[in-house]
């Protein structure tokens, strides 16, 4: 009888190791589960809500998704273009969501998942801002856990933004844009000077020929300068959502508000700067700046140190989409910047 006990006493400490291991995992799979707990209308239209905006000219739609559940840490994404859409940014999926953020996609008006009225009056970059605090406000973001994520023309649109409603926001991330339209008139043209003398002087007679939707001054311009400045690969390695998103482009609005080329900045923005009121910033700023970018990267740098809670990440082998051809640079910085805001160490 009393040889029984040694087994016993063996199967109850197993029993209570097991045990002891379920218990510890408990909370990370409870963590997991939370994060994709939508709310119920959420999950039955895939993350899916369309916000009423508000307009002079009447009211419209726009799309926007949710993915994952982080009431702390919500990460607004404004894709740029103007009139691109939220596709080629698809890739902050295989990051964001390991890390426990919230991620929120959106296509503005006039942009492929929204409403696309043709009234050419809305498309201004105070209207713009109007529709992002609308968005903000239906989606429930506040100073609390609201972190903005514009790249290029939405790298605009989030530090005016900014500016014009202050105390809505926890934190701004400008990927990759400057905050005065000329300097990167002017850094595009430094860009093309370094082109071939021939290749320049074709470009140019497309251009004084009006022909900027000619498929040969389109292929140039792909081949010769996006390449190389906007996503550093060979079109045929470009990544599939961003040549769908390249394909979903709103063209007259983008003409209206960058003009016809990206060598021709000339729309409605062609006067914008902010450039004197960065010091007027009043929530931690990260300014994203790449090597081969159509942006200057020094300019990003230099806006770091004029916001009075900046930080610069540069991307040392990026170009204007770093988040595809500088991931290993890239979201880490991102990430810690999220963490260290978060934490208060920021």
């Amino acid at each position: 009888m009393n040889s029984a006990y040694p087994i016993l006493i063996v199967l109850l400490l197993f029993t209570q190791a097991c045990n002891h291991k379920n218990t510890s995992h408990a909370p990370a799979d409870e963590s997991l589960r939370k994060y994709h707990q939508l709310p119920q209308e959420l999950r039955e239209k895939g993350g899916v809500k369309m916000i009423p905006i508000k307009t002079a000219s009447g009211t419209f739609k726009v799309w926007t998704r949710q993915t994952g559940n982080n009431p702390r840490i919500r990460v607004l994404l404004l894709h740029g273009g103007p009139a691109l859409t939220h596709e080629y940014m698809e890739c902050f999926h295989q990051f964001f969501p390991a890390e426990g953020f919230e991620i929120i996609e959106y296509d503005q008006l006039g942009s492929n998942y929204s409403d696309q009225p043709s009234d050419s009056s809305l498309w201004t970059l105070e209207r713009f801002t109007d529709e992002l605090e609308q968005v903000r406000v239906a989606l429930g973001l506040d100073s609390s856990n609201a972190y903005i994520l514009g790249n290029s023309w939405g790298g605009i649109l989030g530090m005016e933004y900014a500016l014009r409603y202050p105390g809505r926001i926890k934190a701004l991330i400008v990927s990759n844009m400057t905050a005065d339209y000329k300097r990167y008139g002017n850094y595009n043209l430094k860009l093309r000077s370094a082109m071939r003398p021939g290749l320049i002087d074709t470009l140019s007679a497309y251009e004084k020929a009006g022909k900027y939707s000619d498929p040969v001054y389109q292929q140039l311009v792909f081949d010769e300068y996006y390449c190389k400045h906007i996503l550093r690969r060979p079109k045929q390695e470009w990544p599939e959502p961003v040549l769908r998103s390249f394909r979903h482009i709103n063209q007259p609005v983008y003409e209206i508000l960058q003009g016809p080329s990206e060598f021709v900045p000339g729309g409605r923005l062609q006067a914008w700067s902010c450039w004197d009121r960065l010091k007027n910033l009043n929530v931690p700023v990260l300014m994203i700046g790449s090597r081969y970018d159509t942006m200057d990267p020094d300019d990003m740098k230099t806006m770091s140190e004029l916001t009075p809670r900046g930080r610069f990440l540069f991307c040392a082998s990026g170009s204007h989409l770093s988040m595809w051809d500088a991931q290993e640079e890239y979201y880490p910085g991102i990430i810690r910047f999220i963490r260290d805001v978060d934490k208060g160490k920021f």
